[in-house]
């Protein structure tokens, strides 16, 4: 694929966040929704973490997991939704370059990290339920920071390549991107380099975070339906499995929207707008809500808040 163009845009300047092609009537509308999604993303994760760290009963590996999981939802959303919201009311609709880098270093370094942090919880419900009585010993606090620094560690890697990669090409097509946010496929359209080599190591970049962490999750819950089924009991099969129903949730909610984005076609920009939305917002919204729903222990942590508000309340 040759070049696109003579000219060199690629000195820093603002780029222009086309957003949703959508009449300027539902702007608001879209505002609104926004607003809506965001400040049930900071309210359910802010609230679950400060059940996890006041409650003595969830110091346990699970839950210092998902802690990080809502810890992790909330920055990587705030990265996008309070850019967007903005632009909603804005004539110029800008973002400057920094701002742009920016923007695309902490999504991605927040989203890998996710992803590698999804199937660390994956190995930690396995040997839950394959290895009950070495449960202590194997999943160590040690062990869980180590784990949870490796998360970080993969998805800022993954971060400084992916920008690097992105932020060298030249940008001299258009200053438009016709997104939300700043990321990798719209500015590939805007690009006027050669994009083979990176389109290959894009590639091969996704290969080595998705298809690992599949692995990983899928194997484990292999041996876990496994270790499950041999359960004689109805009840020890149901409680077994209910701490694992709202984990498949997050996987299959975050990597089915990802891979419907990243399937789309390029001809289907605003399917691929809302597919973005969905893995970008909706799912650090309904992450809590799937934990909370099905998670014994946080109900009645939920529950027991409640009634002591009234208290004070009355």
């Amino acid at each position: 694929m040759g070049d696109r163009g003579t000219s060199n845009y690629s000195e820093a300047t603002d780029f222009i966040l086309a957003g949703f092609r959508v009449h300027p009537e539902l702007h608001i509308l879209l505002f609104l929704l926004f607003l809506l999604i965001y400040t049930m993303i900071l309210l359910g994760n802010v609230g679950m973490m400060v059940i996890i760290m006041t409650d003595p009963r969830l110091n346990t590996p699970m839950y210092f997991f998902l802690g990080n999981l809502s810890f992790i939802d909330v920055f990587y959303s705030s990265v996008i939704a309070p850019k967007a919201m903005s632009n909603f009311w804005s004539e110029s609709k800008s973002i400057s370059f920094a701002g742009c880098i920016s923007q695309f270093f902490l999504f991605a370094l927040f989203i890998v990290t996710e992803g590698f942090l999804l199937a660390v919880m994956a190995y930690d419900r396995f040997i839950a339920i394959c290895n009950p009585l070495l449960y202590s010993v194997q999943m160590s606090t040690h062990l869980c920071v180590q784990l949870l620094a490796g998360s970080y560690f993969f998805g800022c890697i993954s971060s400084v390549l992916q920008t690097s990669m992105t932020f060298t090409l030249s940008f001299c097509a258009s200053r438009t991107i016709d997104h939300f946010y700043c990321d990798d496929r719209p500015l590939q359209k805007i690009s006027c380099s050669n994009l083979y080599v990176h389109k290959l190591i894009s590639f091969f970049l996704c290969s080595i975070i998705i298809l690992p962490t599949i692995i990983i999750i899928i194997v484990s819950y292999i041996y876990i339906v496994s270790t499950v089924l041999k359960i004689r009991s109805t009840e020890g099969r149901k409680k077994a499995f209910s701490t694992c129903t709202s984990h498949l949730g997050v996987v299959s909610v975050l990597y089915g929207a990802v891979f419907f984005m990243y399937l789309t076609p390029d001809t289907f920009p605003e399917l691929s707008k809302v597919a973005s939305l969905c893995y970008t917002l909706v799912t650090p919204m309904l992450n809590p809500l799937i934990y909370s729903l099905r998670n014994k222990d946080v109900k009645e942590d939920i529950l027991c808040s409640n009634l002591y508000f009234r208290k004070i309340a009355f």
